[in-house]
């Protein structure tokens, strides 16, 4: 009998193709067949980072890769959510469909399952028209989405208008052991130039009502991390902690290479002694927030590793830049890119200097590491919220009158993580909370069972 085959579906974005390529190999050790889908940008970049850690054979046999265009032109920014939506929204469908038909056409076995993104609702039509059923993943906080689906309430209640801009500015909870969140912040205000606002929120609603054409909805979370949201929201099934394997051995579609020189550094630090920064795939710093930072590190007299991506701060001075690598010079070690659950599960480390990516969070979390809280948009101040003041795991930065955060605040905060025995505790708690969850008996790995039956019909 063929193995069950299944489409798997990211939004095209880091954050969203590591939990699904997280999620693919987990379905592929219980014997489905995956074809992970990205945009050609993406796949491109993610095969190019595979042949410089060892080739696609590292996938493993069940994953194949596919690719569709996204519909931007070639220089266009990818990195504007607004562009990046409304581009997908028009062009990805039809080249989705041909996907699928050509898939057949090659004499793949066909497609019986999507595992979609919830961001990507306009796929599940696309499934549907096919005769395809629908999975929805979830890979962000339960709560974000429990946000989204009750914005009708919202707009009731007068907190928002019908076009998702705040009416007044205030701080709100849904519900009991939800994080706090302010009107400002919501995930869709804070994803993009105000003027495309719009864009994210009509895809937010339009995507909560295609939501409907899934037969089951999981994500990247576990019960004891956001029990309110699960309360408001039973439907919604916690399979997290993801994570590919225990071992690290397994690609989870990272677009940049992993240098590998971090984890080598990390192995010859003390243990509880190394301060880990890293700000995800898409965040931006200017030149002096990024000196700020440095700066600040520097100052903590502790040793740390830092992912700097090669586009994080334009127009950084490269002789500042150089003399700063002087001064760090065998206590601070930076990379452009790395294995981050592997260094998260590094006894070397100490803390988190994080901008609270769910991804990110949920790394932490499943490792026990406390966190410094420096969020950059969309759903990551939500983040912040539970990380500093739901879990207490970890404080959040202050920046100053002018909008930084100074070198000062950098190592004070990090001073005062270390120090605080009673966030350590928490975070390990959390962390024996996390994996029981994933561990045999555990909620989460009784949900992952009903997916994985779901998928097997």
């Amino acid at each position: 009998m063929a193995k069950p085959h299944v489409l798997v579906l990211p939004m095209p974005c880091q954050g969203h193709v590591t939990p699904l390529m997280e999620l693919s190999h987990r379905l592929v050790d219980h014997g489905l067949e995956v074809t992970f889908v990205n945009t050609e940008v993406d796949h491109a970049m993610v095969v190019a980072a595979l042949r410089a850690s060892g080739g696609e054979a590292a996938l493993g046999g069940g994953i194949r890769l596919a690719s569709i265009p996204d519909g931007l032109a070639g220089d266009e920014d990818r990195k504007d959510p607004d562009k990046l939506i409304g581009a997908y929204t028009r062009h990805m469908p039809g080249h989705l469909e041909r996907l699928i038909a050509d898939l057949e056409a090659a004499g793949r076995p066909r497609v019986k399952w999507l595992v979609g993104d919830v961001n990507m609702g306009w796929s599940f039509e696309v499934a549907r028209k096919f005769g395809i059923r629908v999975v929805s993943f979830w890979p962000a906080a339960t709560a974000c989405f429990a946000i989204m689906l009750k914005i009708p309430e919202l707009i009731e209640d007068g907190l928002i208008d019908d076009k998702g801009l705040p009416r007044r500015q205030e701080t709100f909870q849904l519900a009991p052991g939800m994080p706090l969140l302010h009107t400002s912040q919501l995930s869709w205000n804070n994803a993009g130039a105000p003027e495309g606002q719009h864009i994210i929120f009509d895809l937010v609603t339009r995507n909560n009502k295609l939501n409907g054409l899934a037969e089951m909805t999981v994500g990247n979370s576990f019960h004891e991390a956001e029990p309110g949201a699960f309360t408001l929201f039973p439907g919604i099934l916690p399979i997290g902690p993801l994570f590919a394997d225990g071992e690290f051995r397994r690609p989870v579609g990272s677009f940049l290479p992993e240098d590998e020189r971090g984890v080598k550094w990390l192995d010859a630090q003390p243990d509880g002694s190394v301060v880990y920064v890293a700000f995800g795939s898409m965040a931006i710093f200017d030149p002096r927030q990024f000196e700020e930072l440095a700066e600040g590190l520097e100052l903590t007299a502790r040793p740390f590793l830092w992912v700097v991506r090669p586009d994080f701060t334009p127009g950084l001075s490269e002789a500042w830049l150089a003399e700063f690598h002087q001064r760090v010079a065998g206590r601070g070690m930076i990379v452009s890119w790395c294995s981050q659950q592997q260094v998260l599960a590094h006894r070397a480390v100490a803390c988190f200097v994080s901008h609270c990516g769910w991804n990110s969070t949920m790394e932490g979390v499943r490792n026990g590491v406390p966190f410094l809280c420096w969020p950059y948009f969309c759903d990551q101040y939500l983040n912040r919220s539970y990380i500093s003041r739901v879990w207490r795991t970890g404080l959040a930065v202050s920046p100053d009158a002018d909008g930084v955060v100074t070198k000062a605040e950098v190592r004070s905060k990090v001073e005062q993580i270390i120090g605080d025995a009673e966030i350590r505790q928490r975070a390990r708690l959390l962390r024996d909370a996390a994996l029981r969850c994933v561990g045999e008996g555990g909620s989460s790995y009784e949900n992952f069972k009903k997916l994985v039956d779901l998928l097997s019909e």
